[in-house]
């Protein structure tokens, strides 16, 4: 199988801009977000991390400048912007889209890619939660140079920043996300302009454009120096960003982006402040905001946090994809969706994902209580996405790509080498709060997995007891007990070759048959959408029952009505005023004895008890539902 590569124009139909700057500006506001507020925190954490207590010096400031700029230059430019965006799954990126796309092109499911899967996932939960938290209370920050006397408000602050911007998610996010890239825009070009300033002053910091500056400060300073590299990982946070918004604005605008704003602002703003810090290195306690005159502090507090809030919307964004993707996947128990956008497919909002979300943060910024006590947990979640990512890679490039094995690794190992010296650096940090996201990432892989086998014992065990559609049809074509009714009767089943629950229990009950049947099975495809012409598929059993498939991509959120209605089948007419839905409604009890630990059934009764309700996630009109419940010990 060739990998797809997707042009901006084959995945921006008419629900996206069709102009490339238009994408580009947009990739500028959205996907570089995370990454373009790390100035306001990085090199500040980097170099106390260097110092360990004692006075800053030249070598210092040299030596973290050069693996900053060494950073962004291999994991950014090299690993993510030309290589790693190549392994897209027709125009989507992510790690759950990398699994997808391995799982289409293998002939067995490997564990070991879906277990990659779900890791990434779980960590990228890590990082969406300590994202805005760390980068709101960066900028608010920013008040104690204005007025020492706002200090005591900066945690509340940020807290009522942090809640108003988790509670307008439910009203969608279109009307100021037109406004993310020009803002974004000018909060670079106002970086560089600072960085520019001070650059000027003292030029000797170009001199860490040479990478020896960093590779002879980590040989001479030990153990700080691990802790310093720990912190300059902070200036690639949201570098995963890139890959996986790739199907938002596609590759080239996200590329154009990189290269010709976003990394020389970063660029200059680091090499302003590290100039400047040559020559005051007491403005260490906060070098970002020290690059502006006294005049400009408080447009810059608000600037940045305008900067920031973008920033955090965009990982909040991205979690209620990555939500979307778990539970298309069937990684994740069924939740609510709600679209908030009749032209934009992306925008959707997750109820119950928001309000956990909002709790997790709020949780780390009334625990942390600063921006520096955050940066320790801050990385981990990173460098372990990267990781995996690079190992997904490498299995993109044999399978995908056919490359030999030796050219796949002779590519991947020195990214995947930087990556697990930079896991090794941040490591470090777990006592000081990296525990934090390895924490979140354990129990959400635990959720993942409780879910994917359970969901298999209980689709099993249905399937067990159920009877062979033909014979079943066999069985009653020639029964005169079974009453027949007008209209049109749709039972959802996993198993199309197998009667459904609900039918048995419709007829055993009730007596009566439907003058139509359908039975309808909806599959989740390894690809993000599928074209409206493969949605649907019918079979002809005989003149009362057929057989539908509807298929949808896991981006996509199934309408059933919807695609149905649309199925241009010969001799299949729908109207959903004379038909009937009828689902099986799973009560499932944790088994006294089961295949599973007793933890895990609990685990997995208690998210079954809470999951939605089938006819809600498949849109079915609640007057046209009918649900047979039925009860299922795991």
């Amino acid at each position: 199988m060739s990998q797809a590569v997707t042009t901006p124009q084959e995945i921006a139909p008419a629900h996206r801009p069709s102009s490339f700057l238009t994408l580009a500006l947009g990739s500028v506001g959205v996907v570089y977000g995370d990454i373009g507020t790390s100035p306001l925190y990085a090199l500040k954490e980097s170099l106390t991390a260097a110092t360990g207590g004692n006075a800053l010096t030249q070598p210092m400031v040299l030596g973290v400048m050069s693996l900053m700029l060494w950073t962004l230059t291999v994991i950014v430019t090299l690993k993510y912007v030309l290589l790693i965006m190549r392994a897209d799954n027709h125009g989507e990126g992510g790690t759950l889209t990398l699994m997808a796309l391995l799982q289409s092109v293998m002939h067995r499911r490997f564990a070991v890619i879906s277990l990659l899967g779900m890791a990434g996932a779980a960590l990228f939960y890590g990082d969406a939660i300590i994202t805005p938290a760390i980068s709101v209370l960066s900028a608010v920050e920013g008040l104690k140079l204005v007025e020492p006397a706002f200090d005591p408000y900066i945690l509340p602050l940020s807290m009522a920043i942090l809640i108003g911007l988790f509670v307008v998610q439910s009203w969608g996010t279109a009307a100021v996300a037109t406004w993310f890239g020009p803002v974004m825009l000018v909060w670079f070009g106002v970086m560089a302009l600072g960085g520019v300033m001070n650059l000027a002053g003292d030029l000797r910091v170009l001199q860490a454009i040479n990478p020896l500056y960093g590779v002879d400060f980590l040989l001479h300073h030990g153990h700080a120096g691990l802790l310093a590299l720990g912190a300059v990982f902070l200036t690639v946070t949201g570098a995963e960003a890139l890959y996986a918004d790739m199907g938002h604005f596609g590759r080239r605008p996200i590329q154009t982006a990189w290269f010709f704003v976003v990394f020389p602002s970063l660029a200059l703003c680091y090499l302003g402040q590290g100039a400047m810090l040559l020559g005051h290195p007491e403005k260490l306690e906060n070098p970002f905001f020290f690059l502006f005159p006294d005049w400009a502090l408080l447009p810059m507090v608000v600037l940045a946090t305008a900067a920031t809030i973008i920033a955090s919307q965009a990982v909040i964004s991205g979690a209620y994809s990555l939500t979307q993707q778990a539970i298309q996947l069937g990684l994740l128990p069924r939740m609510e969706i709600r679209r908030t956008s009749e032209t934009e497919k992306g925008q959707i909002y997750l109820p119950r994902a928001n309000w956990l979300l909002l709790i997790a943060v709020l949780y780390l910024v009334f625990a942390f209580k600063s921006s520096s006590a955050l940066a320790s947990a801050y990385g981990i979640a990173v460098t372990g996405t990267m990781v995996i990512t690079s190992v997904m890679a490498f299995f993109v490039m044999r399978k995908c790509w056919k490359w030999p094995t030796a050219a796949a690794v002779l590519v991947i190992a020195p990214f995947l080498a930087v990556d697990l010296i930079f896991l090794m650096a941040n490591m470090l940090k777990i006592f000081e709060g990296g525990w934090i996201p390895l924490l979140i990432g354990g129990c959400l892989m635990a959720v993942m997995i409780t879910w994917r086998r359970g969901s298999k014992i209980v689709s099993r065990k249905t399937i067990r007891d159920e009877v062979v559609l033909d014979d079943f049809i066999k069985s009653i074509s020639h029964s005169s007990s079974i009453s027949k009714v007008r209209g049109v009767a749709v039972f959802l089943t996993g198993n199309p070759n197998s009667t459904p629950t609900s039918l048995m229990h419709n007829l055993k009950h009730n007596k009566v048959l439907h003058e139509k049947n359908v039975i309808l099975r909806v599959v989740t495809e390894d690809v993000p959408r599928v074209p409206e012409h493969e949605r649907s598929s019918v079979e002809t059993v005989n003149d009362r029952f057929s057989r539908m498939t509807l298929r949808f991509g896991y981006m996509e959120s199934p309408n059933v009505p919807k695609a149905m209605a649309a199925c241009t089948t010969r001799d299949f007419a729908f109207d959903i005023m004379n038909t009937s839905f009828f689902l099986s409604r799973r009560m499932i009890r944790a088994a006294t004895r089961s295949e599973m630990p007793r933890w895990q059934s609990l685990l997995f009764a208690n998210m079954a008890k809470w999951a939605d309700d089938a006819s809600l996630y498949f849109r079915i009109p609640t007057g046209r539902a009918v649900e047979v419940g039925m009860q299922i010990d795991v």
